[in-house]
C-alpha cells in the first residue's frame, strides 16, 4: 500500500472523559494480511483548584478544620504534607482509599506573644 511517501496513517481518537480516574482500551486493527493491536491508557486528574481556608477564633486559641480529601481514581493515594507558617500543625502524612474520603485535620494553635 502505498501512503504517498509516508508510511504513517493518522488515526484521530476523540476521548472525553466524565471524571478523573484511568481509562484503558485496546484498539484492534484486522487486514487480511495484518493484525495490529494498540492499547491505550490515559490518566485523567482533576482540575487544579486553589483553595482558601479562613480560621476565625478568640485569641489564644487553638481550632481544627478537617479538610475532606475524596480519592474518586482507580489507584490509592498517600499523601504528604508539607505545613509553612507559624502555628499550623497536622500529620505529615495520610492515606486515601479508592472511592474513599479521608478528613485531613489542619490544626492552628497561635503562639503567644512576649
Amino acid at each position: 500500500v502505498f501512503l504517498g511517501g509516508s508510511d504513517a496513517v493518522e488515526f484521530p481518537i476523540k476521548f472525553t472523559p466524565e471524571k478523573p480516574g484511568c481509562y484503558n482500551c485496546q484498539i484492534i486493527l484486522k487486514s487480511s494480511y495484518d493484525i495490529r493491536v494498540y492499547e491505550i491508557e490515559c490518566v485523567v486528574n482533576a482540575d487544579q483548584a486553589d483553595a482558601q481556608l479562613e480560621f476565625l477564633i478568640p485569641a489564644y486559641q487553638t481550632v481544627t478544620q478537617e479538610i475532606p480529601i475524596s480519592n474518586l481514581s482507580s489507584e490509592d493515594w498517600r499523601f504528604e504534607a508539607i505545613l509553612e507558617g507559624q502555628g499550623f500543625h497536622g500529620p505529615p502524612a495520610i492515606n486515601v482509599p479508592v472511592g474513599g474520603t479521608v478528613p485531613y485535620p489542619l490544626t492552628f494553635k497561635p503562639i503567644a506573644e512576649n
